[in-house]
């Protein structure tokens, strides 16, 4: 049975996989995973999509962010498949829903109560120093700059709580109805398409370990 997999954007763009692999830039990584989906296609008939244009049209600006070379763009469009997934005939068991609408309940509380925490914080540190007898500094500056430095804690420890582990975009679900539509694995780097790919029963492969298991199979082939 032919192989197929649907790539996320961290299939190409992951930072991990570039030290792992010893890339020394995104492009690099970029033009050597593409050699070698195309030399897996051509010689195990291994196909590999990406959603379009949701996944897809991040993964160009992301590349040409970089300012990657237009022979990146060429790989790119030749052997990575582009497809829309059918959102309107893919079928999602009933229970994955249910399960991720209590998952999205318990983040959004986890969310609020760490906005409380926070809040209460910032008006303990306004009122402490509001209640300082020194003029030499401007209380007005102090309480800007200790409130910027808790706003940056809490969008830290916000993004942790509520986004991890969850689709939080439409490129995330795409991965996984295309996956689903094909009967395909799933590749990426993401811990939310990780943990619902699972709950899918799709078969997930960690984007820092895709190059390698392709250089497995063309190496393997050479041997015989």
């Amino acid at each position: 049975m032919k192989q197929r997999f649907v790539l996320d954007t961290t299939a190409i763009t992951d930072s991990g996989l570039r030290m792992k692999e010893g890339y020394e830039s995104l492009c690099e990584s970029a033009q050597e995973i593409l050699d070698l989906i195309a030399k897996a296609r051509l010689k195990f008939e291994i196909s590999c999509y990406i959603p379009y244009p949701t996944v897809y049209g991040e993964l160009v600006s992301f590349l040409r962010r970089y300012e990657c070379c237009e022979d990146v763009f060429v790989k790119l469009d030749t052997w990575l498949v582009k497809k829309t997934p059918n959102r309107y005939e893919v079928k999602i068991p009933a229970a994955i829903f249910y399960e991720y609408v209590l998952t999205m309940r318990q983040k959004i509380n986890r969310g609020r109560k760490l906005a409380e925490e926070f809040i209460w914080e910032s008006s303990a540190i306004a009122s402490s120093i509001a209640s300082r007898e020194e003029e030499d500094v401007s209380k007005k500056d102090l309480i800007q700059q200790e409130i910027g430095a808790l706003i940056g804690r809490f969008r830290d420890k916000y993004k942790t709580t509520l986004r991890q582990g969850i689709l939080d975009s439409s490129p995330d679900l795409d991965v996984l109805l295309l996956a689903k539509e094909l009967e395909a694995g799933v590749v990426s780097s993401d811990a939310g398409i990780r943990k619902w790919s699972e709950r899918m029963g799709l078969r997930f492969v960690e984007a820092s370990k895709f190059p390698r298991m392709l250089k497995e199979y063309l190496a393997l082939s050479e041997t015989k």
